[in-house]
């Protein structure tokens, strides 16, 4: 039976939440290589900015479980369209802070908001598209998401030498203003059933995420206290065991733990989380490294994540043909080891080596983290039926993010705990902070690996029916 046609605005609904995909994901790297220019402007050192990245990837982990829930009871239009006026508020108020503090306060309400644009348009393309079409505009949409993270360096890099810093956000602000005309239009105001808000587990289990990543950053920074270093790692972990613990029981939870034994699910969620953390510090540590410990210009750093997009776009050509030859388990245990070789390799990099040589370097660790990207999150949604497919959706997109924010933590831990003694010092000093840095994190990847082993030999491609590569965030 031949599934009626879609509305005619409804079906430039993808380009929508394509644009705003890459909205949210590329406002959380556009900042990488603008900020030693932000740092020397606000008088604070270039290896303590992290908490601007890192934060709002962590908020929009804490909140996008109140995304699923809103959209069902206000719909998916007013909620897309509520969320784009709170990114566009954060970013103006970005672009007026005059401190740390201030900034990272206000990347914080940015990512509320950004934190409901990306699964809120996932979900309206997953309850409106039937299982045949899906893979087909999922695939669309995902090459914009892995490339928008990639440029935003480069972006990022080149406002900051034709205009300002502030431009990094302030160019969020015509486009999110389009975006709410447009979703007026195109967007369709999907509810669903009304369930009452899970306030407890909310508290929980976002409480839980803040407290352990904020114990996780302040490890790294020599001047924290004890408590930030000790409780509060320790408060976030009792927090996430007491959300588990009273999930189980809960009529109406945020995220049930059946959702775990969906097949493939539950492992390919913890393969996510770990195998995320060596690549997401390398948008964040890459500009830094160029400009702080190799002396390159904003745009000449910026520019050198293209070779990572092209490399990202090259992949979606051959990771089908990986998975349907290889199957899952074979391509991302060799791709996942592959991927944290080359991040650790890194740290052979140094001042005498060919720019020529870094854009090839660059070029490679795009393909693999693509690969792995796509490969990951088809495995993880494949097998979701509709029931579940509100909250494992949102399940997943809190995981990617929470991978995200930790990965950029664990980076700037590692920078501040080698750099405590070279501040101050030559740039070959601050070099040799961010080599064992990338090695570091790289190693991480390596081990993550092993997750996939359990992945089952008989799980192919054309074993998962309903998911598609997703968009990447």
């Amino acid at each position: 039976m031949t599934a009626a046609p879609l509305p005619v605005p409804h079906r430039y609904l993808p380009w929508l939440v394509t644009i705003a995909f890459f909205m949210g994901l590329l406002d959380a790297t556009i900042l990488n290589s603008a900020l030693p220019s932000i740092a020397i402007d606000l008088g604070e050192s270039p290896l303590n900015m992290q908490a601007a990245v890192a934060m709002y990837m962590l908020t929009l982990a804490a909140v996008i479980p109140l995304s699923g829930w809103l959209a069902d009871r206000f719909g998916t239009r007013h909620v897309l369209q509520a969320a784009l006026a709170l990114f566009c508020t954060g970013s103006l108020l970005c672009a007026l802070s005059s401190s740390l503090t201030q900034l990272v306060a206000s990347r914080m309400l940015q990512a509320v908001g950004g934190s409901m644009l990306m699964p809120v348009g996932r979900l309206a393309v997953l309850k409106l598209y039937p299982p045949e079409k899906l893979i087909r505009v999922m695939t669309f949409i995902t090459l914009p998401g892995l490339v928008g993270p990639l440029i935003g360096p480069a972006l990022g890099g080149w406002l900051v030498e034709v205009a300002s810093w502030h431009w990094v956000f302030l160019i969020n602000l015509p486009v999110g203003v389009l975006g709410i005309v447009v979703a007026s239009r195109v967007m369709p105001n999907l509810r669903g059933p009304r369930s009452p808000f899970d306030l407890p587990g909310f508290v929980l289990f976002s409480g839980g995420i803040v407290l352990l990543s904020w114990g996780l950053r302040a490890m790294g920074e020599p001047d924290a206290s004890a408590m930030a270093r000790l409780v509060c790692p320790a408060a976030g972990t009792l927090c996430l065991l007491a959300y588990w613990v009273y999930a189980s029981r809960a009529a109406h939870p945020l995220f049930r733990p059946a959702l775990l034994k969906v097949p493939t699910f539950g492992l390919a969620l913890v393969g996510n989380l770990f195998s995320r953390l060596g690549s997401s510090a390398m948008p964040f540590l890459t500009p830094l490294y160029l400009q702080v410990g190799l002396g390159y210009s904003p745009s000449a750093a910026g520019m050198t994540m293209i070779p990572a997009a092209l490399g990202a776009m090259a992949s979606k050509a051959i990771v089908e043909k990986l998975v349907r030859r290889f199957g899952y388990r074979n391509m991302l245990v060799v791709n996942t080891t592959l991927l944290g070789l080359t991040i650790s390799s890194f740290a052979l990099v140094a001042s005498h080596v060919s720019s020529v040589w870094v854009w090839v370097y660059l070029g490679c660790f795009g393909l693999f983290n693509s690969q792995q990207f796509m490969a990951m999150n088809t495995l993880t949604l494949s097998t979701l039926g509709k029931a579940e497919a509100s909250s494992g959706n949102s399940f997943f997109m809190v995981v990617v993010q929470l991978s995200n924010g930790l990965g950029v933590t664990l980076a700037g831990g590692l920078l501040g705990y080698f750099g405590a003694s070279a501040l101050g010092s030559d740039p070959s000093d601050l070099s040799g902070v961010f080599l064992a840095t990338y090695l570091l994190v790289g190693l991480s990847t390596v081990i993550a690996a092993t997750i996939f082993l359990r992945v089952p030999k008989r799980m192919g491609f054309l074993e998962a029916p309903r998911g598609g590569p997703s968009a990447e965030s």
